[in-house]
Protein backbone atom coordinates (compact mmCIF):
# COMPACT_ATOMS: atom_id res chain seq x y z
CA UNK A 1 0.00 0.00 0.00
CA UNK A 2 1.20 3.49 -0.83
CA UNK A 3 -0.14 6.82 0.38
CA UNK A 4 0.08 10.28 -1.14
CA UNK A 5 -1.55 13.66 -0.73
CA UNK A 6 -1.99 14.45 -4.43
CA UNK A 7 -2.32 11.64 -6.95
CA UNK A 8 -2.02 12.42 -10.66
CA UNK A 9 -2.81 9.79 -13.30
CA UNK A 10 -1.14 10.82 -16.56
CA UNK A 11 2.00 12.78 -17.40
CA UNK A 12 0.92 15.05 -20.25
CA UNK A 13 0.50 18.81 -20.12
CA UNK A 14 -2.57 18.65 -17.87
CA UNK A 15 -1.15 16.29 -15.25
CA UNK A 16 2.32 17.84 -15.12
CA UNK A 17 1.01 21.42 -14.88
CA UNK A 18 -1.26 20.49 -11.98
CA UNK A 19 1.50 18.53 -10.24
CA UNK A 20 3.94 21.44 -10.46
CA UNK A 21 1.43 23.85 -9.00
CA UNK A 22 0.31 21.74 -6.01
CA UNK A 23 3.92 20.73 -5.31
CA UNK A 24 4.95 24.37 -5.23
CA UNK A 25 2.02 25.36 -3.01
CA UNK A 26 2.57 22.49 -0.57
CA UNK A 27 6.33 21.70 -0.43
CA UNK A 28 5.74 19.49 2.62
CA UNK A 29 3.08 17.37 0.86
CA UNK A 30 3.68 14.38 -1.42
CA UNK A 31 2.68 14.49 -5.09
CA UNK A 32 2.64 11.20 -7.02
CA UNK A 33 2.38 10.98 -10.81
CA UNK A 34 1.41 7.60 -12.29
CA UNK A 35 2.03 6.74 -15.93
CA UNK A 36 1.56 3.41 -17.66
CA UNK A 37 4.63 3.60 -19.90
CA UNK A 38 7.47 6.13 -20.05
CA UNK A 39 6.92 9.49 -18.44
CA UNK A 40 7.13 11.32 -21.79
CA UNK A 41 4.86 9.00 -23.80
CA UNK A 42 1.70 11.11 -23.89
CA UNK A 43 -0.75 12.63 -26.35
CA UNK A 44 0.88 15.98 -25.55
CA UNK A 45 4.18 14.85 -27.08
CA UNK A 46 2.52 14.30 -30.46
CA UNK A 47 0.77 17.68 -30.65
CA UNK A 48 2.30 19.38 -33.69
CA UNK A 49 0.31 22.55 -34.24
CA UNK A 50 0.57 24.75 -31.17
CA UNK A 51 -1.33 26.73 -28.55
CA UNK A 52 -4.11 29.13 -29.56
CA UNK A 53 -3.84 32.23 -27.40
CA UNK A 54 -4.60 35.93 -27.89
CA UNK A 55 -1.19 37.60 -27.90
CA UNK A 56 -1.51 40.42 -30.43
CA UNK A 57 -4.12 42.83 -29.09
CA UNK A 58 -3.65 45.23 -32.03
CA UNK A 59 -4.96 42.71 -34.55
CA UNK A 60 -6.72 40.17 -32.33
CA UNK A 61 -8.99 40.16 -29.29
CA UNK A 62 -10.51 37.88 -26.68
CA UNK A 63 -13.88 38.45 -28.31
CA UNK A 64 -12.64 37.14 -31.67
CA UNK A 65 -11.13 34.01 -30.10
CA UNK A 66 -14.33 33.41 -28.14
CA UNK A 67 -16.44 33.82 -31.28
CA UNK A 68 -14.24 31.45 -33.30
CA UNK A 69 -14.51 28.83 -30.54
CA UNK A 70 -18.28 29.16 -30.35
CA UNK A 71 -18.67 28.87 -34.12
CA UNK A 72 -16.57 25.71 -34.21
CA UNK A 73 -18.48 24.25 -31.25
CA UNK A 74 -21.72 24.47 -33.26
CA UNK A 75 -24.01 25.62 -30.47
CA UNK A 76 -22.88 23.26 -27.70
CA UNK A 77 -20.05 25.22 -26.07
CA UNK A 78 -20.55 26.48 -22.54
CA UNK A 79 -20.04 30.21 -23.16
CA UNK A 80 -18.87 30.86 -19.60
CA UNK A 81 -16.18 28.18 -19.93
CA UNK A 82 -15.09 29.52 -23.32
CA UNK A 83 -14.64 32.99 -21.83
CA UNK A 84 -12.69 31.58 -18.88
CA UNK A 85 -10.26 29.62 -21.07
CA UNK A 86 -9.67 32.41 -23.59
CA UNK A 87 -9.17 35.15 -21.00
CA UNK A 88 -7.07 33.12 -18.55
CA UNK A 89 -5.01 31.58 -21.35
CA UNK A 90 -2.29 34.24 -21.70
CA UNK A 91 -1.28 33.97 -18.03
CA UNK A 92 -1.01 30.19 -18.31
CA UNK A 93 1.15 30.46 -21.44
CA UNK A 94 3.44 32.94 -19.66
CA UNK A 95 3.83 30.42 -16.83
CA UNK A 96 4.74 27.72 -19.33
CA UNK A 97 7.40 29.99 -20.85
CA UNK A 98 8.72 30.73 -17.34
CA UNK A 99 9.09 26.97 -16.80
CA UNK A 100 11.35 26.84 -19.85
CA UNK A 101 9.14 26.13 -22.87
CA UNK A 102 10.51 27.79 -26.00
CA UNK A 103 8.26 29.02 -28.78
CA UNK A 104 9.25 30.31 -32.21
CA UNK A 105 9.90 34.03 -32.51
CA UNK A 106 9.38 36.44 -35.39
CA UNK A 107 12.32 38.58 -36.67
CA UNK A 108 11.30 41.42 -34.31
CA UNK A 109 11.55 39.12 -31.28
CA UNK A 110 7.83 38.65 -30.62
CA UNK A 111 6.18 35.25 -30.55
CA UNK A 112 5.56 34.01 -34.08
CA UNK A 113 1.84 33.52 -34.67
CA UNK A 114 0.29 30.94 -36.98
CA UNK A 115 -3.23 30.56 -38.32
CA UNK A 116 -5.21 27.32 -38.45
CA UNK A 117 -8.66 26.17 -39.55
CA UNK A 118 -11.52 28.06 -37.93
CA UNK A 119 -9.37 30.93 -36.64
CA UNK A 120 -10.12 34.43 -37.86
CA UNK A 121 -6.68 35.77 -36.87
CA UNK A 122 -3.07 34.65 -36.50
CA UNK A 123 -2.88 33.51 -32.85
CA UNK A 124 -1.32 30.04 -32.68
CA UNK A 125 2.11 29.96 -31.01
CA UNK A 126 4.32 26.99 -31.82
CA UNK A 127 7.73 25.37 -31.67
CA UNK A 128 8.43 24.32 -35.26
CA UNK A 129 6.08 21.37 -35.90
CA UNK A 130 6.86 19.65 -32.59
CA UNK A 131 5.18 22.02 -30.12
CA UNK A 132 3.88 19.26 -27.87
CA UNK A 133 7.28 17.62 -27.59
CA UNK A 134 8.84 20.93 -26.50
CA UNK A 135 6.11 21.53 -23.90
CA UNK A 136 6.50 17.99 -22.55
CA UNK A 137 10.28 18.47 -22.27
CA UNK A 138 9.98 21.74 -20.38
CA UNK A 139 7.38 20.45 -17.93
CA UNK A 140 9.27 17.22 -17.20
CA UNK A 141 12.44 19.22 -16.54
CA UNK A 142 10.50 21.40 -14.08
CA UNK A 143 8.93 18.35 -12.42
CA UNK A 144 12.34 16.73 -11.90
CA UNK A 145 13.45 19.80 -9.97
CA UNK A 146 10.69 19.33 -7.37
CA UNK A 147 11.78 17.05 -4.55
CA UNK A 148 8.22 16.36 -3.39
CA UNK A 149 7.07 14.99 -6.77
CA UNK A 150 7.48 11.27 -7.43
CA UNK A 151 6.97 9.95 -10.96
CA UNK A 152 6.07 6.25 -11.09
CA UNK A 153 6.39 4.74 -14.58
CA UNK A 154 5.10 1.45 -16.02
CA UNK A 155 2.22 1.37 -13.56
CA UNK A 156 -1.19 0.56 -15.07
CA UNK A 157 -4.26 1.90 -13.26
CA UNK A 158 -6.97 -0.74 -12.99
CA UNK A 159 -9.78 1.08 -11.21
CA UNK A 160 -10.74 3.99 -9.01
CA UNK A 161 -11.33 3.04 -5.38
CA UNK A 162 -14.78 4.10 -4.14
CA UNK A 163 -17.36 2.93 -1.57
CA UNK A 164 -18.06 0.05 -3.96
CA UNK A 165 -14.80 -1.56 -2.87
CA UNK A 166 -15.84 -1.20 0.78
CA UNK A 167 -18.94 -3.32 0.18
CA UNK A 168 -21.51 -0.56 -0.39
CA UNK A 169 -23.98 -0.46 -3.28
CA UNK A 170 -23.01 2.36 -5.62
CA UNK A 171 -25.27 3.30 -8.55
CA UNK A 172 -25.67 6.23 -10.94
CA UNK A 173 -28.13 7.77 -8.48
CA UNK A 174 -25.72 7.62 -5.54
CA UNK A 175 -25.11 11.23 -4.51
CA UNK A 176 -21.93 10.95 -2.46
CA UNK A 177 -19.60 8.70 -4.45
CA UNK A 178 -16.09 9.37 -3.23
CA UNK A 179 -12.66 8.51 -4.63
CA UNK A 180 -10.12 7.14 -2.14
CA UNK A 181 -7.34 6.32 -4.59
CA UNK A 182 -6.59 3.69 -7.23
CA UNK A 183 -5.66 0.05 -7.74
CA UNK A 184 -2.64 -0.33 -10.03
CA UNK A 185 -0.76 -3.13 -11.74
CA UNK A 186 2.93 -2.53 -11.13
CA UNK A 187 4.39 -3.83 -14.38
CA UNK A 188 7.88 -4.00 -12.90
CA UNK A 189 6.84 -6.44 -10.16
CA UNK A 190 3.63 -7.76 -11.80
CA UNK A 191 1.84 -7.16 -8.51
CA UNK A 192 -1.43 -5.33 -7.94
CA UNK A 193 -1.04 -2.51 -5.43
CA UNK A 194 -3.30 0.15 -3.98
CA UNK A 195 -2.39 3.81 -3.85
CA UNK A 196 -4.47 5.81 -1.40
CA UNK A 197 -4.73 9.55 -1.84
CA UNK A 198 -6.48 12.57 -0.44
CA UNK A 199 -7.13 14.06 -3.88
CA UNK A 200 -6.89 12.43 -7.32
CA UNK A 201 -6.59 14.02 -10.76
CA UNK A 202 -7.25 12.05 -13.95
CA UNK A 203 -5.25 13.37 -16.90
CA UNK A 204 -5.31 10.18 -18.95
CA UNK A 205 -5.69 11.60 -22.46
CA UNK A 206 -7.95 10.40 -25.25
CA UNK A 207 -9.31 7.21 -26.79
CA UNK A 208 -8.14 7.35 -30.42
CA UNK A 209 -7.02 3.72 -30.37
CA UNK A 210 -10.66 2.66 -30.52
CA UNK A 211 -10.34 3.36 -34.27
CA UNK A 212 -8.26 1.52 -36.84
CA UNK A 213 -6.40 4.67 -37.90
CA UNK A 214 -5.59 7.46 -35.46
CA UNK A 215 -3.02 10.16 -34.84
CA UNK A 216 -2.95 9.11 -31.17
CA UNK A 217 -0.17 6.96 -29.70
CA UNK A 218 -0.81 3.38 -28.56
CA UNK A 219 -1.46 4.56 -24.99
CA UNK A 220 -4.65 6.48 -25.94
CA UNK A 221 -7.08 3.78 -24.80
CA UNK A 222 -9.76 5.75 -22.95
CA UNK A 223 -8.63 4.54 -19.52
CA UNK A 224 -9.83 7.52 -17.49
CA UNK A 225 -13.26 7.71 -19.11
CA UNK A 226 -13.79 3.96 -18.71
CA UNK A 227 -12.74 3.99 -15.04
CA UNK A 228 -15.09 6.86 -14.19
CA UNK A 229 -17.96 5.20 -16.04
CA UNK A 230 -17.39 1.95 -14.10
CA UNK A 231 -17.31 4.00 -10.89
CA UNK A 232 -20.76 5.41 -11.85
CA UNK A 233 -19.46 8.89 -12.60
CA UNK A 234 -20.92 11.16 -15.28
CA UNK A 235 -19.66 10.99 -18.89
CA UNK A 236 -20.72 13.52 -21.53
CA UNK A 237 -20.87 14.00 -25.33
CA UNK A 238 -18.69 11.03 -26.30
CA UNK A 239 -20.18 10.96 -29.80
CA UNK A 240 -18.10 13.98 -30.80
CA UNK A 241 -14.90 12.39 -32.10
CA UNK A 242 -12.75 14.76 -34.11
CA UNK A 243 -11.10 13.25 -37.16
CA UNK A 244 -8.01 15.17 -38.20
CA UNK A 245 -8.43 15.79 -41.93
CA UNK A 246 -4.79 15.32 -42.88
CA UNK A 247 -2.99 12.30 -41.50
CA UNK A 248 -0.23 10.97 -43.75
CA UNK A 249 -1.60 8.08 -45.81
CA UNK A 250 0.69 5.07 -46.19
CA UNK A 251 -0.44 1.83 -47.81
CA UNK A 252 -0.83 -0.96 -45.27
CA UNK A 253 -0.11 1.22 -42.24
CA UNK A 254 -2.66 1.09 -39.40
CA UNK A 255 -2.59 2.17 -35.77
CA UNK A 256 -0.88 5.51 -35.16
CA UNK A 257 -0.67 7.65 -38.28
CA UNK A 258 1.77 10.49 -38.77
CA UNK A 259 0.02 13.84 -38.42
CA UNK A 260 0.32 16.59 -41.03
CA UNK A 261 -0.48 19.62 -38.92
CA UNK A 262 -3.24 22.01 -39.89
CA UNK A 263 -0.63 24.75 -39.84
CA UNK A 264 0.57 23.50 -43.26
CA UNK A 265 -2.80 24.54 -44.70
CA UNK A 266 -2.56 27.72 -42.66
CA UNK A 267 0.67 28.51 -44.52
CA UNK A 268 -0.92 27.86 -47.93
CA UNK A 269 -1.22 24.09 -48.48
CA UNK A 270 -4.11 23.20 -50.81
CA UNK A 271 -6.24 20.05 -50.68
CA UNK A 272 -6.69 18.27 -54.03
CA UNK A 273 -8.58 15.12 -55.03
CA UNK A 274 -7.27 12.14 -56.99
CA UNK A 275 -7.63 14.11 -60.24
CA UNK A 276 -5.53 16.93 -58.83
CA UNK A 277 -8.52 19.27 -58.50
CA UNK A 278 -8.89 21.80 -55.69
CA UNK A 279 -12.24 20.72 -54.24
CA UNK A 280 -12.83 22.64 -50.99
CA UNK A 281 -14.71 25.47 -52.77
CA UNK A 282 -17.57 22.97 -53.22
CA UNK A 283 -17.95 22.60 -49.45
CA UNK A 284 -17.07 25.84 -47.66
CA UNK A 285 -16.13 29.41 -48.54
CA UNK A 286 -13.18 29.18 -46.13
CA UNK A 287 -11.70 26.55 -48.46
CA UNK A 288 -8.86 24.49 -46.92
CA UNK A 289 -9.03 26.55 -43.72
CA UNK A 290 -12.60 25.57 -42.81
CA UNK A 291 -13.08 23.92 -39.37
CA UNK A 292 -11.93 20.32 -39.10
CA UNK A 293 -15.36 18.67 -39.14
CA UNK A 294 -16.19 20.32 -42.47
CA UNK A 295 -12.80 19.52 -44.02
CA UNK A 296 -12.86 15.90 -42.82
CA UNK A 297 -16.36 15.33 -44.26
CA UNK A 298 -15.33 17.00 -47.51
CA UNK A 299 -12.33 14.69 -47.84
CA UNK A 300 -14.47 11.68 -46.94
CA UNK A 301 -16.95 12.72 -49.66
CA UNK A 302 -14.21 13.15 -52.29
CA UNK A 303 -12.73 9.76 -51.42
CA UNK A 304 -16.14 8.13 -51.86
CA UNK A 305 -16.78 9.94 -55.16
CA UNK A 306 -13.41 8.93 -56.63
CA UNK A 307 -13.22 5.51 -54.94
CA UNK A 308 -9.80 6.26 -53.46
CA UNK A 309 -8.38 5.88 -49.97
CA UNK A 310 -6.82 9.34 -49.77
CA UNK A 311 -6.63 12.83 -51.23
CA UNK A 312 -3.58 15.07 -51.56
CA UNK A 313 -2.14 18.07 -49.78
CA UNK A 314 -0.33 20.21 -52.35
CA UNK A 315 2.62 22.23 -51.01
CA UNK A 316 4.59 22.42 -54.26
CA UNK A 317 3.89 26.13 -54.70
CA UNK A 318 5.14 27.00 -51.21
CA UNK A 319 8.60 28.38 -50.38
CA UNK A 320 10.54 25.18 -49.71
CA UNK A 321 13.10 26.84 -47.40
CA UNK A 322 10.30 28.34 -45.33
CA UNK A 323 8.53 24.95 -45.28
CA UNK A 324 11.65 23.16 -44.01
CA UNK A 325 12.12 25.86 -41.35
CA UNK A 326 8.52 25.71 -40.13
CA UNK A 327 7.88 21.98 -40.58
CA UNK A 328 11.22 20.13 -40.34
CA UNK A 329 9.69 17.01 -38.81
CA UNK A 330 7.06 16.72 -41.55
CA UNK A 331 9.63 17.39 -44.27
CA UNK A 332 11.94 14.65 -42.99
CA UNK A 333 9.09 12.16 -42.52
CA UNK A 334 7.88 12.69 -46.09
CA UNK A 335 11.42 12.49 -47.41
CA UNK A 336 11.96 9.18 -45.56
CA UNK A 337 9.14 7.56 -47.58
CA UNK A 338 10.13 9.05 -50.90
CA UNK A 339 8.00 12.19 -50.98
CA UNK A 340 9.71 15.46 -51.92
CA UNK A 341 7.19 18.12 -50.85
CA UNK A 342 8.65 20.61 -53.35
CA UNK A 343 7.80 18.24 -56.23
CA UNK A 344 5.28 15.71 -54.91
CA UNK A 345 1.86 16.10 -53.33
CA UNK A 346 1.42 14.52 -49.89
CA UNK A 347 -1.21 11.73 -49.69
CA UNK A 348 -3.51 12.38 -46.72
CA UNK A 349 -6.68 10.94 -45.22
CA UNK A 350 -8.73 11.64 -42.07
CA UNK A 351 -7.78 9.82 -38.87
CA UNK A 352 -9.34 9.77 -35.39
CA UNK A 353 -7.65 12.60 -33.54
CA UNK A 354 -9.42 14.09 -30.51
CA UNK A 355 -12.31 13.31 -28.19
CA UNK A 356 -14.37 16.43 -27.49
CA UNK A 357 -16.48 14.65 -24.88
CA UNK A 358 -15.34 12.79 -21.80
CA UNK A 359 -15.61 12.94 -18.02
CA UNK A 360 -18.08 15.70 -17.17
CA UNK A 361 -16.49 18.43 -15.06
CA UNK A 362 -17.50 21.81 -13.69
CA UNK A 363 -15.60 25.09 -14.00
CA UNK A 364 -13.14 23.94 -11.32
CA UNK A 365 -12.37 20.60 -12.96
CA UNK A 366 -14.42 18.68 -10.39
CA UNK A 367 -16.12 15.49 -11.54
CA UNK A 368 -19.37 14.01 -10.19
CA UNK A 369 -17.22 11.90 -7.82
CA UNK A 370 -15.94 13.68 -4.71
CA UNK A 371 -12.17 14.31 -4.40
CA UNK A 372 -11.73 13.41 -8.07
CA UNK A 373 -10.72 15.95 -10.73
CA UNK A 374 -10.33 15.46 -14.47
CA UNK A 375 -8.35 17.59 -16.87
CA UNK A 376 -7.14 17.54 -20.46
CA UNK A 377 -8.58 15.41 -23.24
CA UNK A 378 -10.24 12.90 -20.91
CA UNK A 379 -12.45 15.70 -19.52
CA UNK A 380 -15.52 17.39 -20.97
CA UNK A 381 -15.30 20.94 -19.63
CA UNK A 382 -17.76 22.57 -22.02
CA UNK A 383 -15.07 24.38 -24.03
CA UNK A 384 -15.18 22.39 -27.25
CA UNK A 385 -18.90 21.73 -27.60
CA UNK A 386 -19.58 19.70 -30.74
CA UNK A 387 -16.20 20.38 -32.36
CA UNK A 388 -12.83 21.54 -31.02
CA UNK A 389 -11.27 24.64 -32.54
CA UNK A 390 -7.72 23.86 -33.65
CA UNK A 391 -5.00 24.30 -30.98
CA UNK A 392 -7.49 25.04 -28.19
CA UNK A 393 -6.75 21.77 -26.38
CA UNK A 394 -3.30 22.56 -24.97
CA UNK A 395 -4.65 25.90 -23.76
CA UNK A 396 -7.63 24.20 -22.11
CA UNK A 397 -5.34 21.71 -20.35
CA UNK A 398 -3.24 24.48 -18.80
CA UNK A 399 -6.20 26.62 -17.76
CA UNK A 400 -8.07 23.75 -16.12
CA UNK A 401 -4.95 22.31 -14.48
CA UNK A 402 -4.64 25.70 -12.80
CA UNK A 403 -8.32 25.72 -11.83
CA UNK A 404 -8.08 22.19 -10.40
CA UNK A 405 -5.06 23.34 -8.40
CA UNK A 406 -6.92 26.37 -7.01
CA UNK A 407 -9.81 24.17 -5.86
CA UNK A 408 -7.45 21.54 -4.44
CA UNK A 409 -5.86 24.12 -2.14
CA UNK A 410 -9.07 24.34 -0.10
CA UNK A 411 -10.28 20.77 -0.71
CA UNK A 412 -7.14 19.24 0.81
CA UNK A 413 -8.12 20.46 4.27
CA UNK A 414 -11.41 18.56 4.11
CA UNK A 415 -10.00 15.17 3.07
CA UNK A 416 -8.12 12.36 4.76
CA UNK A 417 -6.61 9.03 3.76
CA UNK A 418 -9.09 6.16 4.03
CA UNK A 419 -7.54 3.33 6.05
CA UNK A 420 -10.03 0.48 5.53
CA UNK A 421 -9.59 -0.14 1.78
CA UNK A 422 -9.17 -3.86 1.03
CA UNK A 423 -6.47 -5.33 -1.20
CA UNK A 424 -7.29 -6.33 -4.77
CA UNK A 425 -8.92 -9.76 -4.92
CA UNK A 426 -7.21 -12.15 -7.35
CA UNK A 427 -8.84 -15.37 -6.14
CA UNK A 428 -10.07 -17.71 -8.86
CA UNK A 429 -8.06 -16.19 -11.69
CA UNK A 430 -5.42 -17.85 -13.85
CA UNK A 431 -2.90 -16.62 -16.40
CA UNK A 432 -4.42 -16.17 -19.88
CA UNK A 433 -3.71 -19.19 -22.07
CA UNK A 434 -4.10 -17.45 -25.45
CA UNK A 435 -3.33 -13.80 -26.20
CA UNK A 436 -5.22 -14.25 -29.49
CA UNK A 437 -8.45 -13.87 -27.49
CA UNK A 438 -7.38 -10.32 -26.66
CA UNK A 439 -5.68 -9.28 -29.89
CA UNK A 440 -8.47 -10.54 -32.15
CA UNK A 441 -11.13 -8.79 -30.08
CA UNK A 442 -9.14 -5.57 -30.37
CA UNK A 443 -9.01 -5.92 -34.16
CA UNK A 444 -12.77 -6.50 -34.26
CA UNK A 445 -13.41 -3.46 -32.10
CA UNK A 446 -11.33 -1.17 -34.30
CA UNK A 447 -13.03 -2.46 -37.43
CA UNK A 448 -16.51 -2.01 -35.96
CA UNK A 449 -15.83 1.56 -34.86
CA UNK A 450 -14.07 2.58 -38.08
CA UNK A 451 -16.66 1.10 -40.43
CA UNK A 452 -19.84 1.98 -38.54
CA UNK A 453 -19.07 4.94 -36.25
CA UNK A 454 -16.70 7.07 -38.30
CA UNK A 455 -17.06 10.49 -39.91
CA UNK A 456 -20.50 9.71 -41.41
CA UNK A 457 -23.02 7.59 -39.48
CA UNK A 458 -26.47 6.07 -39.98
CA UNK A 459 -29.00 4.50 -37.63
CA UNK A 460 -28.43 1.06 -39.17
CA UNK A 461 -24.67 1.33 -38.73
CA UNK A 462 -25.04 2.41 -35.09
CA UNK A 463 -27.46 -0.42 -34.32
CA UNK A 464 -25.13 -2.94 -35.90
CA UNK A 465 -22.14 -1.52 -34.00
CA UNK A 466 -23.99 -1.76 -30.68
CA UNK A 467 -24.93 -5.41 -31.23
CA UNK A 468 -21.36 -6.35 -32.02
CA UNK A 469 -19.98 -4.34 -29.11
CA UNK A 470 -22.39 -6.13 -26.77
CA UNK A 471 -20.90 -9.46 -27.83
CA UNK A 472 -17.32 -8.22 -27.41
CA UNK A 473 -18.22 -6.83 -23.99
CA UNK A 474 -19.67 -10.14 -22.79
CA UNK A 475 -16.66 -12.12 -24.02
CA UNK A 476 -14.14 -9.69 -22.55
CA UNK A 477 -15.84 -9.44 -19.15
CA UNK A 478 -15.86 -13.24 -18.91
CA UNK A 479 -12.15 -13.29 -19.70
CA UNK A 480 -11.54 -10.51 -17.14
CA UNK A 481 -13.28 -12.50 -14.38
CA UNK A 482 -11.39 -15.69 -15.12
CA UNK A 483 -7.84 -14.56 -15.85
CA UNK A 484 -5.17 -12.50 -14.15
CA UNK A 485 -5.21 -8.86 -15.23
CA UNK A 486 -2.74 -7.58 -17.82
CA UNK A 487 -2.33 -4.17 -19.46
CA UNK A 488 -3.50 -5.66 -22.78
CA UNK A 489 -6.71 -7.07 -21.30
CA UNK A 490 -7.45 -3.92 -19.33
CA UNK A 491 -6.86 -1.66 -22.32
CA UNK A 492 -9.20 -3.81 -24.42
CA UNK A 493 -11.81 -3.57 -21.69
CA UNK A 494 -11.42 0.21 -21.50
CA UNK A 495 -11.58 0.62 -25.28
CA UNK A 496 -14.78 -1.44 -25.49
CA UNK A 497 -16.28 0.84 -22.84
CA UNK A 498 -15.17 3.94 -24.75
CA UNK A 499 -16.59 2.51 -27.98
CA UNK A 500 -19.88 1.75 -26.25
CA UNK A 501 -20.12 5.32 -24.93
CA UNK A 502 -19.39 6.77 -28.37
CA UNK A 503 -22.08 4.61 -29.99
CA UNK A 504 -24.57 5.23 -27.18
CA UNK A 505 -24.11 8.99 -27.41
CA UNK A 506 -24.39 8.88 -31.20
CA UNK A 507 -27.61 6.85 -31.00
CA UNK A 508 -29.16 9.29 -28.53
CA UNK A 509 -28.34 12.34 -30.68
CA UNK A 510 -31.19 12.61 -33.21
CA UNK A 511 -29.54 15.31 -35.30
CA UNK A 512 -26.34 16.22 -37.11
CA UNK A 513 -24.21 18.71 -35.23
CA UNK A 514 -20.50 19.44 -35.29
CA UNK A 515 -18.48 16.25 -35.48
CA UNK A 516 -21.55 14.00 -35.35
CA UNK A 517 -23.10 13.55 -38.79
CA UNK A 518 -25.97 11.09 -39.20
CA UNK A 519 -27.51 10.86 -42.68
CA UNK A 520 -30.84 9.83 -41.11
CA UNK A 521 -30.92 13.17 -39.26
CA UNK A 522 -29.01 15.53 -41.59
CA UNK A 523 -30.24 18.73 -39.91
CA UNK A 524 -29.57 20.31 -36.53
CA UNK A 525 -32.28 19.94 -33.92
CA UNK A 526 -33.86 23.00 -32.30
CA UNK A 527 -33.21 21.26 -28.98
CA UNK A 528 -29.60 21.99 -27.95
CA UNK A 529 -28.55 19.37 -25.42
CA UNK A 530 -25.59 17.54 -23.98
CA UNK A 531 -25.77 13.74 -23.95
CA UNK A 532 -24.88 12.62 -20.41
CA UNK A 533 -24.26 8.92 -19.84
Amino acid sequence: MHQTDFLVVGSGIAGLTYALKVAGQFPDKKVTIITKTREDETNTKYAQGGVAVVNDLENDSFEKHIEDTLIAGDGLCNEKIVEIVVKEGPDRVNELIAWGAQFDKSPDGDLALGKEGGHSEFRVIHHKDVTGREIERALLDAVRSRKNIEVVTHCFVLDLITQHHLGYLVTKSTQDIECFGIYVLNQKTNRIEKILSRLTLLATGGNGQVYRTTTNPAIATGDGVAMVYRAKGRIENMEFIQFHPTALYQVGVSGQSFLITEAVRGDGGILRNAAGEDFMHKYDQRLSLAPRDIVARAIDSEMKITGTEHVYLDCRHMDIEKFIHHFPNIYQKCKSIGIDVSKDMIPVAPAAHYSCGGIKTDEHGRTSIRNLYACGECASTGLHGANRLASNSLLEAMVFAHRCYLDAITALERTAIRSDVPDWNTLGTTAPKEMILITQSLKELKQIMSDYVGIVRTNVRLERAMRRLDMLHLETEALYRETAVSPQLCELRNLITAGYLIVKGAAFRKESRGLHYNTDYPSKSDLVQNIIL
